[in-house]
């Protein structure tokens, strides 16, 4: 009972990991294929320059405000809001958050 237990454990855990990993390649297999339409038409080593430079590259806050995910609205949005207090900053927040 108790090696069937242990391996259970082991079995559910190892799965685990793999999903984990599976889920750290995602970005990077989006980047890929990003840095690969980017480059089509390039041959050889303008081709192989060209990817060396686009896979390493970092995202730049534009790319960020392009997603428009949650976290860079709320940024943008405080920065804009910056001077204003109360119901009038809240407002300007609702506003911004929604567009």
């Amino acid at each position: 009972m108790s090696k069937f237990l242990i391996l259970t454990t082991l079995s559910v855990s190892l799965m685990l990991g793999i999903a984990h990993a599976n889920e750290e390649k995602a970005p990077r297999k989006n980047k890929m294929s990003q840095c690969n339409q980017q480059a089509e038409g390039k041959k050889g080593d303008e081709r192989k320059a060209f990817m060396k430079e686009c896979l390493s590259a970092k995202a730049t806050p534009e790319d960020a405000d392009k997603r428009g995910t949650q976290q860079s609205k709320m940024k943008t949005c405080n920065a804009e809001a910056k001077g204003l207090k109360g119901d009038e900053r809240k407002a300007k927040m609702s506003e911004c958050l929604k567009a």
